[in-house]
């Protein structure tokens, strides 16, 4: 098969790879359509120990299964791998789950992911995909899943609804966007700035959400201001905007990894009553959720995808780390 293979760092190579061998219990998937996400562009960047090159990334998968019980079926993958007897897992926290592994990754153990023409994936983490929605859509399911649940602990951590709430969402990026249209669309909140350094890319979302779009330093994010900041970055310096313009008994949900460590000021956290909440991923439940959202049509006209063929992929991953790219998601198609 043919495959984009991370080689080392910002290398990526497409080339013939040996096809998949499904281990017990797995199932080989033909890919229709795979995502590239912000957690491949940390690996492409040398930044993440979880990921070691060589290793084929990707893990918003969909496609069509070639055995099992969904054999020739249209399917898409959770691609989070969870051990189903801990006491998370057994109360529906799967998502944290101490053995919890990950398609496309290489720790705890190896397991190369979906930027390829063949996956092989445990016959567990296997939905079939919803009529009425596309199979290269449904690739969409993961990120949609983690939006939906980075918005869900916004409105449990909040003071008041989030349709009252001044919101700031920091990154135009896929996961940006689409909590920004669980905002639009589902909890009625408009009052929203969405920063961005790329005005193309803010551009872009603008024409799928109701909100103002700004530069970071721009003088609308001002202190102490906003009751709900969504900072989807993961920069040591967002993370100082966001406290510097969190309310007092606001909430920062950070979703982004990009820095993992850097100075912070817990003093305002603390005076103030600032609630943090980190979220990485989401539960079994938000995923089924989430199918059922696009399939839907929930989130409205999904026209800021853009899709690209696999053998292509090394130029996407160069554009989106030299912020060139406009579109808030590129899918690649084998």
């Amino acid at each position: 098969m043919h495959a984009l293979v991370y080689t080392g760092t910002q290398k990526i190579d497409y080339r013939q790879e040996k096809d998949p061998t499904p281990k017990p219990g797995e199932n080989i998937i033909k890919v229709q359509a795979s995502g590239i996400c912000g957690s491949d562009m940390h690996a492409y960047h040398g930044n993440d120990e979880r990921r070691i090159p060589p290793l084929i990334l990707g893990h918003e998968i969909s496609g069509i299964s070639l055995d099992g019980k969904y054999k020739n079926k249209s399917v898409v993958v959770n691609p989070l791998i969870s051990c189903e007897n801990c006491n998370y897992c057994q109360n529906e926290s799967e998502h944290l789950c101490p053995e919890r592994t990950m398609v496309g990754m290489s720790t705890p153990i190896k397991r190369n992911g979906g930027l390829a023409e063949l996956v092989s994936v445990p016959e567990k983490n296997i939905y079939e995909i919803p009529k009425n929605l596309s199979i290269k859509e449904a690739a969409l399911a993961e990120p949609v899943a983690v939006a939906l649940h980075a918005v869900l602990l916004a409105e449990k951590n909040l003071k008041k609804p989030l349709s009252e709430c001044k919101i700031l969402i920091q990154g135009a990026g896929a996961i940006g966007l689409l909590c920004g249209l669980f905002l639009n669309k589902e909890k009625n909140s408009s009052n929203i700035i969405m920063s961005d350094p790329n005005k193309k890319r803010l551009d872009e979302c603008e024409k799928y959400l109701k909100a103002s779009f700004v530069a970071p330093d721009d003088k609308s994010i001002k202190e102490n201001h906003f009751d709900l900041i969504l900072e989807s970055v993961g920069l040591e310096i967002t993370r100082h905007q966001a406290i510097y313009s969190i309310a007092p008994g606001g909430t920062i949900v950070h979703i982004g990894l990009t820095q993992p460590s850097g100075t912070f000021n817990f003093k305002k956290l603390t005076i103030q009553e600032v609630t943090l909440v980190g979220t990485y991923c989401y539960t079994n439940e938000d995923f089924k959720n989430s199918l059922a959202i696009l399939k839907d049509k929930k989130l409205g006209d999904l026209g800021w995808i853009e899709y690209r063929d696999l053998k292509k992929g090394s130029d996407a991953f160069q554009e989106i780390h030299n912020g060139s790219c406009i579109a808030p998601k590129i899918i690649l198609t084998p």
